[in-house]
């Protein structure tokens, strides 16, 4: 068999095993709404829900089939896969007798793309073993963009051959499969991730406003920080987009605060000390509060500004 046939014919083989699951989808935002367009790209059976209609509307556009009561979706499906805001909004849904886990067949699986708390998935877990069905974790890393094009990474936490009944679903939309271990593994290390990631955004904001406000050339700032030990690469996505004011939600700057509470609370309860954790999570708790919450998490920044009362941007030819 030649290559391009062994290939086509894989494609092929992974297609017909996802095929026989049917697919729920609650969540179509920035993440979502990629994953549904590959999955429906490699023609999965598909239920989408989400609060906003124009997000159903393009998905049931591409191929899927809406189902607006989440808990009926439930009933009608394999695999029940949430891709929504928090750890508490998944519990709200999932939990209890007529939450969607009560509503699972015998033998699905609840998918959780949720970036939650470490707690979280001790919950989840038990609440699906006692209903008879699985619980799967898969936190992911990397931006919407990534998602459209169905390069996103894929955490996964739980027993191999779970991972092996979800793999046709998870190859529609991620670039990689990295089983960290048991179940909870991987959003702790998803946390741990984004804590860093979000810490460092937070550090360099900080700097930025600093220089702008004793008048540094911030085409320097950038490019001599960036060619040093402080670069980074939240600082190569996003350094350059912030100095020119780009603060596009990719990853929204309350997102990014819940996340690094939920790693401060980790933090606590393991005993350990949360100084840093907390400050990083202060500090965007405080941007959040100026009104900064719903734009990309580097609009941290405009919280400093609003104290220096300067501006931090590049010039309009700026030599990075």
């Amino acid at each position: 068999m030649s290559d391009n046939w062994k290939c086509v014919w894989l494609q092929h083989r992974e297609e017909v095993r996802m095929s026989q699951e049917r697919i729920g989808l609650i969540g179509l935002g920035g993440m979502g709404r990629g994953l549904a367009k590959n999955l429906l790209k490699h023609g999965a059976d598909l239920l989408v829900a989400d609060l906003d209609p124009d997000k159903v509307a393009v998905a049931v556009a591409q191929g899927a089939t809406e189902c607006a009561d989440p808990i009926e979706m439930a009933g009608r499906v394999d695999i029940l896969a949430v891709c929504i805001t928090t750890a508490e909004a998944v519990r709200a849904l999932a939990l209890g007798p007529e939450g969607a886990i009560a509503a699972l067949k015998d033998g699905a699986v609840f998918l959780d793309h949720t970036t939650v708390s470490a707690e979280h998935v001790d919950i989840m877990r038990d609440a699906c073993a006692a209903a008879g069905v699985a619980y799967a974790e898969a936190p992911m890393t990397r931006t919407p963009a990534h998602a459209d094009r169905g390069e996103v990474n894929i955490l996964f936490g739980g027993e191999e051959d779970l991972l092996e009944r979800l793999r046709p679903v998870f190859d529609a939309y991620a670039e990689n499969i990295f089983h960290v271990g048991p179940a909870g593994h991987a959003i702790r290390l998803k946390l741990i991730h984004n804590y860093i990631a979000f810490a460092n955004v937070a550090a360099w904001c900080e700097g930025f406003a600093l220089a702008a406000k004793d008048g540094l050339d911030m085409s320097k700032v950038i490019g001599i920080i960036s060619a040093a030990g402080g670069k980074s690469g939240m600082m190569d996505l996003y350094g350059e987009l912030t100095l020119r004011r780009d603060f596009t939600p990719h990853m929204s700057l309350a997102n990014a605060q819940k996340d690094v509470r939920y790693y401060a609370e980790w933090l606590e309860s393991a005993g350990l000390p949360a100084f840093l954790a907390q400050s990083v999570n202060q500090t965007y708790a405080l941007a959040s509060i100026m009104g900064h919450g719903d734009e990309g998490c580097t609009a941290v920044i405009k919280a400093y500004e609003q104290l220096t009362g300067v501006e931090a941007s590049l010039p309009d030819t700026p030599e990075t």
